[in-house]
């Protein structure tokens, strides 16, 4: 560890120079504590994917510091010994004075906790292949906030970090985190002596494995190559989070992101004559008639969904919850995009997410009807044969091998 000479500055490039001013007090044991909690990770992983890594990594680096009473701060000597048992329910003090003044506080924690918390559960979707519930998620982290607030708790969010964790660490469903809490409670009623021989360098190394485990590197470079304007909406969220705050990134990502659609949509913006078919039984739209097809509708095989719109982040969601709950009993999986005049990033992810699934099963996928500017954002995202196949309509896409 560094013996910091000040209170270590929040901002990442205040930290700099103290961090570098405090190199030569830096601690040999500390460092080999957090450098073998690495490796020993990276060997689990490697050798026993499915054994919990940190786990191991982090209670044998606690046992070898007990067993050898190697000099290195625990939790124990950093924050003093843990409590092994609750504090008894109680209302905090309620006045109308005091309600006007922790109201708007109360606000701008719920907003911002809303916002980390649903960005979490995006990226562990991402990490999983599922799907989270937006309004249980919220509703469930309000009733737990007033929980823990009877017992003398802080509000609190769901975690990127955490989160990621628990899912590197194999669990991929939400009982893992009514598990979490299980096992937190009986660590502090039970063990709580034993987890103040964990080191903090021990925990240290293991979010370093987390924290290197969560850079989509495939995934950034996509979406620098994409197009400009997502090259600018990523790096500035990118450096904000770096540079400044998480939440400050994702306020300014959500307002850089609603421009960048609102340009969009001015760009796909088209004007058509639309005569009465009455008179003349003229077409009112220069797009081709797709009569309706009793084989279609006959075809257990096939299933054919046609997206209409923007597909954007404000739709990925709604869209992304109806092609998961598509029916497995299907060869061939057609999704027509030729009344979508364009997609962002996040809309690319839901199909390819899609993709990954009708693959897993053994099914194809053929996009339909996508303009040039759709197709480029589809192709960026990886999104190219034989993972997704393009035609240009639905009735060449039904003609071709089933596999």
């Amino acid at each position: 560890g560094l013996k910091l000479a000040a209170p270590e500055p929040g901002p990442f490039l205040e930290k700099l120079p103290v961090l570098w001013a405090s190199l030569p007090t830096t601690d040999a044991t500390t460092v080999g504590i957090a450098l073998a909690t690495i490796a020993a990770m990276i060997g689990v992983k490697r050798w026993k994917p499915n054994w919990p890594g940190m786990l191991i990594a982090v209670g044998g680096a606690a046992a070898m510091t007990g067993l050898l009473q190697l000099p290195v701060e625990t939790i124990g000597t950093r924050f003093g010994e843990i409590p092994r048992g609750l504090p008894f329910p109680a209302l905090p003090p309620v006045s109308l004075a005091r309600i006007q003044e922790v109201l708007p506080f109360a606000f701008s924690f719920a907003l911002l906790g809303a916002i980390e918390s649903l960005l979490s559960a995006t990226i562990g979707d991402g990490m999983t292949g599922r799907r989270h519930r937006s309004n249980c998620e919220l509703v469930a982290q309000g009733f737990g906030n007033i929980t823990s607030g009877l017992f003398g708790g802080i509000c609190v969010t769901g975690t990127v970090t955490r989160t990621a964790t628990n899912i590197r660490a194999g669990a991929h469903g939400p009982v893992a985190g009514i598990l979490h809490s299980i096992f937190l409670l009986t660590f502090m009623v039970v063990a709580a002596p034993l987890a103040s021989f964990i080191p903090l360098a021990s925990l240290a190394g293991g979010l370093t494995v987390v924290a290197w485990s969560m850079i989509e590197k495939h995934a950034f470079a996509i979406l620098l190559r994409a197009s400009r304007g997502d090259a600018v909406l990523v790096m500035s969220t990118f450096l904000l989070t770096l540079f400044r705050d998480l939440t400050e990134a994702i306020l300014v990502g959500f307002v850089l992101g609603s421009i960048l659609f609102i340009h969009r949509m001015s760009e796909a913006t088209r004007i058509a004559t639309h005569a009465p078919l009455i008179p003349d039984d003229r077409p009112d739209s220069e797009a081709p008639r797709e009569p309706y097809d009793e084989t279609l509708a006959a075809d257990r095989d096939v299933v054919v969904y046609r997206i209409s719109g923007a597909f954007f982040f404000g739709a990925a969601s709604s869209i992304g919850s109806v092609l998961d709950r598509i029916s497995d009993h299907y060869r061939v999986l057609i999704v027509d995009f030729s009344a979508v005049p364009f997609l962002d990033s996040t809309a690319a992810n839901t199909i390819m997410g899609l993709a990954r699934k009708t693959e897993k099963r053994g099914a194809r996928l053929y996009l339909t009807g996508t303009s040039r500017a759709v197709r480029q954002e589809l192709f960026a995202h990886g999104l190219r044969p034989p993972l997704a196949n393009y035609e240009d309509s639905i009735e060449e896409a039904r003609a071709k091998p089933r596999g």
